[in-house]
């Protein structure tokens, strides 16, 4: 601790800067997994993200000397954590951007702060305030702007939808755990649930082949190339780089601070879909993402 503390002004400043990167990578991993859905199905992208995250997390783990036995109380906890967090959310997010658009399906998944509200007064018993109702409010009225346009239009809702059950599963995943919290060191705890995913997603994915479900055909609206860089990005920096990046900040900055900073990855994944996938985001789409990160902004600013 004395160490740490003579040395706090600069991990902090690198802390900080931490931030805007993860920011950077989680955000650009959504156009990322939008040109890998050209040529994989959800199921194989998943699969292949989750296992080699896993993986390099097991790696690192030993490297640091870190146990990577879990307590046999603590396993069912981390089953249904992987489930809810990482299952449910993964393949939720996939789907949706292979049902609609990029920057929309972005934007819905980030509201999962005000989904946190409703599900820990539901399962905790936690009663809202007026600040939190609020939020709850402008996220409902964000997801209205972004989904009646599509349904006047006789458009797909399937793409909302999808994003938002990955929402849901997230804030599900949040919950649980602090209802059940979890006592394995956080890199470990976190192979495992990616390496549990890795499993499920497998398994989906084998179901999905065996039914006739395989990964898309004909031509691909973006070259060969494009594929590999995607590929690279999304195993190397969104998934292992990512977590690690998120593991300094929320050992080194206040819980607060390191929640707010992940209402930049929706922003950069909308200008990520702008500019890489020649996505042009409707007026309701525009408003939709102001007012669903106003909400989560709201849920997650400290009260007085």
């Amino acid at each position: 601790m004395p160490a740490a503390a003579s040395g706090a002004a600069q991990p902090l400043g690198v802390s900080l800067l931490a931030v805007p990167l993860l920011a950077v990578l989680w955000g650009l991993n959504w156009p990322s997994v939008r040109v890998l859905l050209a040529w994989w199905s959800p199921w194989q992208i998943r699969t292949v993200g989750l296992g080699t995250g896993a993986l390099l997390l097991f790696a690192l783990s030993r490297i640091r000397g870190q146990s990577l036995q879990v307590p046999a109380g603590m396993r069912w906890r981390l089953v249904v954590s992987a489930l809810l967090s990482i299952v449910g959310f993964n393949v939720c997010t996939a789907f949706a951007q292979l049902s609609g658009s990029t920057a929309r399906a972005t934007i819905v998944t980030y509201s999962m702060p005000v989904w946190v509200v409703l599900l820990a007064w539901a399962v905790a018993g936690e009663r809202p305030d007026a600040r939190r109702w609020l939020s709850v409010a402008l996220a409902v009225l964000g997801l209205g702007l972004l989904a009646m346009p599509l349904q006047a239009a006789g458009a797909s809702l399937g793409g909302i939808l999808f994003a938002l059950g990955a929402s849901l599963s997230w804030a599900g995943g949040t919950v649980f755990l602090k209802r059940f919290a979890l006592t394995v060191a956080p890199l470990p705890a976190t192979a495992w649930q990616l390496a549990i995913g890795a499993g499920v997603t497998l398994a989906g994915w084998a179901v999905s082949v065996g039914m006739g479900g395989g990964p898309p055909t004909g031509a691909h609206p973006w070259p060969e190339h494009w594929f590999w860089i995607a590929l690279g990005f999304h195993v190397l920096f969104a998934m292992a780089l990512g977590y690690l990046v998120w593991f300094d900040v929320v050992a080194r900055l206040p819980g607060g601070v390191a929640a707010l900073g992940t209402l930049l990855v929706p922003v950069v994944g909308v200008t990520g879909a702008m500019l890489l996938l020649g996505e042009r985001p409707t007026a309701s789409d525009i408003a939709g993402l102001v007012l669903i990160t106003a909400a989560a902004a709201i849920v997650l600013r400290p009260g007085r």
